[in-house]
């Protein structure tokens, strides 16, 4: 049995006990015409009521003076209308909204119409025109909405995780903008964004949103007390109701100019605002300024159970719906039989709420089997959901509401959910489904993107999509794949940042996966016949789908590089570049970009990420052939002008004439004379006194002699950490500056001479030269003692860290046997490091480690390296793979070093001392193979083209079993004596990498 009480004004009959009964009912009354009647919802107007019952028919009572009960009578306690289901159509949570002359609806597909009366712009058009006819309001398009509320003049939606927007009339700040102007664009209301709110009513000018833990929070026209603050004035924010913290609030009400709320802890109801016609239940007609609450026979005292209403007979009541507007109140309450639970605002009624992909739709569609027609109203969801981007952005949220206060950290998704569901969908055998489902995505989501989504929260569709199955098919390009990339590189620069942030929080097979999507795609498109054999039409289509596939992937790499590598840099890679493209072309466009030749459409060094180290080798050639011919075309302009002037030729080569006790004076006597244009010049290294062409090998040992010399500790240029067994520049170092700028210009004709050499430097070096940001990770490759006690220190979640750590803003140095303590900010000394202040503390060390301290000589040593290898090539690396230009990289393949060994005299692939030699290397432990390496190249590191760039050439010597292996570094040359069983081979072999560096010179 259901009761039904009504309190506030009865002018117009709208409580249905009749016009002429009574003009006010002070306090809750039963309404015992309603009795029979199994109501779901009542909808409250100014003077006239609107009841729908379970079985949907509508009734009405009030004022019919402008046809607004539905039928011809001027008024009734309970008359039913003409009118049956079409109110109630709308899947909105708030259906009947009847306080306004101006109406919003919501519909299940996530769409919001508004029409009416426009004037204060509350329809949120954008416009203060008015329309008799539903339109849809565009610039919220995306966001999920879970709740809309109409006020006098003002209008609000609240998200799925609890972001609101309002609009409208606002000259009481019943829009919590912190101002008294209208709008008539929905404007967030930053305020209440972290409050979690769950649910909002509106007054004719006051605003009150219910929020998850049962707080209220009031704002807009205070002037009857209606804002339940103990005063009459108006708030322009939002502002909790003090008086009601210690109560956990679950329903909330406005009217015109009054708010009822409940607490079912209590069971009490609380009324606040204008009284004067009994609204506020209270048994008067005066008004409260601050939350009062309802005390009638029919309400709960200390002896009856919370939430219990009591009639005229002594029955008992559960409370369970409230509903309000104008100035009159309904209370739907349950027989105490029945034991029901009041209803809970915070929590929404899934009926009500737009449509989206759960788990039970997922596996209806995974069971459908081909041949079987599929049913209607699944289809109809599904393409519903397919073709929304608010449906898919309010499906998949976070358990137990932590999606809530969606923003640039938090993208509220269950990714892992999203996957699971979307791979129940791939399962899916009928094919009409997943036909209409790709369908959907394409004729009518991606066209519905806009560049500028007007929430956070419209976002999510970005993570979402590409865990849709067929975006794995790069065929798919010109369809799906392609224009959802445009779709994203049309992003407007905020919501851009947003999804990179959020790129940049996914796990690494999340985000691998958007990667695959569109370096396959790329690849895809690249692998087809010739653009020129196919139409207009479709090259364009090709051109713009490819265009769109390497700016994602362009996105996708600085994402990566900006948090740590989430996957490796070489996944970026697509070989196929190299193969399908002239890439040395394309570096002389990019280089001369506009300049000499017509500009193509695509400048692939724009995305020198997708180049692995083989095409990133071929263009540093080209580059260095590039300077070296520049430079030699000088040197034969010069020659020719001065060809009758008693001046010697310019040497169209960099000719260096070393010695080898004195290599580093040599060295840097003769390249202070060089300027830029010389030193890019190709490099020919002659030994005073030796006879030796230098084909390769005495520029390869050159380098390795010149390197083991500067290095040596007792120039004190750079200090040597035991830990990493790396190297940085020595702060405190005396060496003059011409020395740091000859290792840089060493390093550079190392690179531009295609020669590795032996520098153990950190990666922050290679960064630093690429102008990169160093980080706390640099600090842990260089010093891991030292970044393990600064991570400790981040992840100290205590307050006490002043008091544990006992650090303050400055740094221990030792320098000639003193201590000296280096300040790292002003007044470092008196700085102590808190819980607040560490990130800025460990950002301050790393700085002074790799910069302040050592300014001065890594500016020389990268005015040496530019000086050589400067130019826009630099611009193609990633500092990793400069990184190994330099030094040489760790990806073995030592199967492919025995495939392209060479053999000389009478050694042969097949010849028994070679068999044994390979059968014993590669049983080696992997040090003693990096061992060997160093033993016969001079490092244990390749070049960046990896084990294909190694070759080894191994010739017979004489000797037998009492000789070991002897290898000539500068030639990559093995003297292999004629061994004649496994056990020797090995002993020697191991002998000869273990106890010897590995060079000899002959």
């Amino acid at each position: 049995m259901t009761g039904v009480f009504g309190w506030g004004s009865s002018q117009d009959g709208q409580l249905s006990i009749g016009a002429t009964d009574e003009g006010n009912v002070l306090s809750p009354k039963e309404i015992h015409s309603l009795q029979k009647l199994e109501i779901k919802e009542i909808a409250c107007g100014e003077k006239h009521t609107l009841i729908v019952t379970t079985g949907g028919e509508l009734y009405s009572c009030g004022s019919n003076e402008h046809g607004e009960l539905g039928h011809n009578k001027p008024r009734s306690k309970a008359g039913r209308c003409n009118i049956y289901c079409c109110v109630y159509s709308s899947v909105s949570p708030t259906k009947m909204l009847l306080r306004t002359i101006n109406c919003l609806a919501l519909t299940d597909d996530g769409h919001l119409f508004s029409w009416g009366c426009n004037k204060y712009g509350q329809l949120g058009l954008g416009t203060t025109n008015p329309h008799d006819t539903p339109q849809q309001i565009i610039c919220l398009k995306g966001i999920p909405v879970a709740l809309i509320a109409v006020g006098g003049n003002h209008s609000f939606i609240l998200s799925c995780s609890g972001a609101v927007f309002g609009w409208g009339k606002n000259s009481f700040g019943q829009l919590g903008l912190n101002d008294e102007h209208d709008k008539c664009h929905p404007t967030l209301c930053k305020s209440l964004r972290n409050q979690k709110v769950k649910y909002m009513s509106c007054g004719e000018d006051h605003t009150v949103a219910l929020t998850k833990d049962g707080g209220i929070f009031t704002f807009g026209a205070g002037g009857f007390g209606q804002l339940g603050h103990s005063s009459m004035q108006n708030e322009i924010l939002p502002k909790r109701v003090m008086e009601l913290m210690g109560s956990v609030i679950s329903q909330v009400i406005c009217g015109r100019r009054h708010t009822i709320v409940f607490s079912p802890s209590s069971g009490k109801l609380y009324g606040f605002g204008l009284g004067g016609a009994g609204q506020l239940g209270l048994g008067d007609t005066t008004s409260r300024n601050s939350p009062f609450p309802i005390l009638s026979p029919y309400l709960p005292t200390s002896g009856r159970r919370a939430s219990q209403v009591m009639d005229h007979d002594g029955a008992l009541y559960t409370v369970k719906h409230l509903f309000g507007n104008g100035d009159h109140c309904f209370l739907l309450a349950n027989n105490a039989e029945s034991r029901g639970e009041p209803d809970d605002f915070r929590i929404p009624d899934p009926s009500t709420q737009i449509t989206t992909l759960t788990p039970e739709k997922c596996d209806e569609i995974r069971k459908l089997q081909p041949d079987v027609i599929t049913p209607s109203e699944l289809v109809d969801d599904i393409l519903k959901i397919f073709s929304s981007s608010a449906c898919l952005n309010a499906s998949f949220l976070l358990k137990n509401d932590e999606h809530y206060g969606c923003s640039s950290k938090n993208c509220g998704l269950d990714m892992d959910e999203v996957r699971k569901l979307m791979n129940r969908i791939a399962d899916a055998k009928n094919v009409n489904i997943t036909q209409q489902i790709t369908e959907s995505i394409e004729n009518h989501l991606l066209r519905s993107l806009p560049p500028s989504p007007p929430d956070v929260e419209a976002l999510r569709i970005y993570l979402v999509l590409p865990e849709f199955h067929l975006f794995d098919e790069p065929k798919f390009f010109s369809s799906l794949i392609g224009p959802f990339g445009k779709c994203i590189v049309s992003l407007e620069r905020a919501p851009a940042r947003i999804l990179d942030l959020w790129w940049g929080s996914l796990k690494p097979r999340f985000f691998k996966r958007i990667l695959e999507i569109y370096k396959n795609t790329a690849m895809w498109i690249l692998r087809l016949p010739n653009l020129n054999a196919t139409s207009h039409m479709e090259m364009v289509i090709r051109f713009e789908c490819l265009k769109s596939s390497l700016e994602v992937l362009k996105k996708l790499n600085s994402v990566n590089d900006n948090n740590g590598q989430i996957i490796p840099y070489d996944n970026f890679y697509i070989s196929e570049v190299a193969e399908k493209i002239d890439i040395r072309k394309d570096y002389v466009n990019w280089v001369h970009r506009g300049k000499i030749l017509p500009s193509p459409q695509i400048h692939f060094c724009d995305y020198p990420f997708i180049f692995d180290a083989s095409a990133k080798s071929v263009l540093l050639q080209t580059d260095a052939c590039m300077q070296m011919q520049s430079a030699y075309e000088e040197v034969q302009r010069r020659n020719f002008q001065n060809l009758f002037l008693p001046i010697d030729p310019i040497n169209p080569m960099l000719v260096l004439h070393v010695t080898r006790h004195n290599i580093v004076t040599d060295t840097l006597h003769q390249l202070s004379r060089q300027g830029p244009a010389d030193l890019k010049k190709p490099l020919k290294v002659i030994f005073l006194g030796e006879e030796a062409v230098d084909e390769g090998g005495v520029r390869k040992e050159f380098f390795l002699l010149l390197m083991k010399e500067i290095l040596d500790p007792k120039y004190g240029m750079f200090k040597f950490f035991e830990e990493s067994r790396l190297q940085w520049f020595n702060p405190t170092s005396f060496e003059d500056k011409q020395m740091f700028h000859l290792i840089g210009a060493v390093c550079g004709l190392a690179i531009y001479n295609s020669t590795i050499i032996g520098l153990s430097f950190p990666l922050a070096l290679y960064k630093k030269l690429l102008n990169r940001k160093t980080t706390l990770e640099d600090l842990m490759e260089l010093m891991p003692s030292v970044g393990r006690g600064m991570h400790d220190l981040l992840d100290y979640e205590e307050d006490d860290v002043e008091d544990v750590f006992c650090l303050t803003f400055e740094i221990t140095v030792e320098s000639f046997g003193e201590v000296r303590h280096i300040p790292l900010v002003e007044g470092g000394s008196e700085k102590s490091v808190t819980k607040d202040n560490r990130q800025e503390y460990i950002d301050a060390y790393v700085d002074y480690v790799f910069n302040k301290s050592v300014e001065d000589h890594f500016r020389e040593f990268s005015n040496g390296f530019h000086k050589v290898c400067g130019g826009k090539v630099l611009e193609l690396f990633h500092p990793q793979e400069l990184q190994a230009m330099v030094i040489g990289n760790e990806n073995y393949d030592f199967h492919e070093f025995e495939v392209n060994a060479e053999y000389k005299g009478e050694y042969y692939r097949q010849h028994p001392t070679i068999q044994l030699f390979w059968n014993v290397f590669h049983e080696l432990p992997i040090q003693l193979k990096k061992k060997f390496l160093l033993f016969l190249t001079g490092s244990d590191r390749i070049p960046i083209l990896g084990m294909k760039a190694v070759k080894m050439i191994i010739q017979p010597t004489h000797g037998g079993n009492n000789y070991l292996p002897v290898a000539h570094t500068c030639f990559n040359l093995l003297d292999l004596p004629k061994y004649q069983d496994y056990q020797t081979m090995k002993e020697k072999l191991r002998l000869a990498i273990e106890q010897t560096e590995g060079f000899g010179i002959v």
